[in-house]
């Protein structure tokens, strides 16, 4: 089984960058990984994917030395289990609210002695049983990431209990959510947001936990790496294209 480069950086202190991506072509997963991005956080909550064309993405990126992640659809343990068969190197949760769960997604994506997530080796996170199953559930354990998503005032609320639950690698602050709870959706730099995530990053990292958030542009992205954010997911790869093509047409019709 592969060896998440990504969690290691993570645990070395390091800051790592990656984009979201909703484009099902596996050419955009390269190009991503051939710029020199950590990650790619292939999107199935917001985005079109389906879990077939996100395992050939996982392929594309493992090409390119990129690791990607799976962002699921909600806090479902069969949606994390197909997230992490597939051969990702972790799943992204959403909406965690309480501490109750951030505890079940753990049990999803963790075999035992940490979770109950259905066992099957004939997975492309298995080596489909080709390279030896003793001791694999302990290594995905190790190296497949869990990373949940605070991203409502309820679970400010209750991120002093959130940040207690054990094999949880990162704490993702969603903004764009977490404006909308706040009755001000996309507002994202409104004093009321900022602070919150703020607040939210010192006990995230009080905690001995690495925070982890979304920023849409550079200055945003630099303000929270120097805040102590170290897993900076930057814009979306559709977004990224888009810029590109209205700034190429700007030059050339301006």
């Amino acid at each position: 089984m592969r060896i998440n480069e990504l969690k290691r950086k993570l645990q070395r202190g390091e800051t790592v960058i990656g984009p979201f991506m909703c484009a099902s072509h596996a050419s955009f997963v390269e190009v991503v990984g051939l710029a020199g991005f950590d990650f790619a956080i292939l999107d199935m909550e917001h985005g079109p994917l389906e879990v077939e064309t996100v395992e050939d993405l996982c392929r594309a990126a493992h090409g390119v030395n990129l690791t990607p992640i799976v962002r699921v659809r909600k806090n479902d343990g069969p949606q994390i289990q197909r997230a992490l068969d597939i051969g990702s190197g972790g799943v992204q949760v959403p909406q965690i609210e309480t501490r109750t769960d951030a505890e079940a997604a753990v049990r999803g994506a963790k075999y035992q002695p940490w979770g109950m997530r259905g066992l099957s080796f004939y997975t492309r996170a298995g080596d489909y049983t080709l390279n030896g199953v003793s001791g694999l559930t302990d290594k995905l354990n190790d190296e497949q990431m869990l990373i949940v998503h605070v991203e409502g005032k309820r679970g400010l609320d209750n991120l002093d209990e959130i940040v207690q639950v054990p094999n949880v690698d990162v704490i993702f602050l969603g903004p764009y959510d977490l404006s909308q709870s706040f009755g001000i959706p996309g507002q994202v730099d409104d004093p009321r947001v900022v602070k919150g995530m703020e607040e939210a990053t010192e006990k995230i990292r009080a905690a001995g936990k690495i925070a982890g958030t979304f920023a849409g542009d550079v200055g945003r992205a630099k303000r929270w790496m120097d805040l102590g954010v170290q897993y900076i997911s930057i814009s979306v790869d559709l977004g990224i294209f888009g810029d590109a093509c209205k700034g190429l047409v700007a030059q050339l019709r301006g």
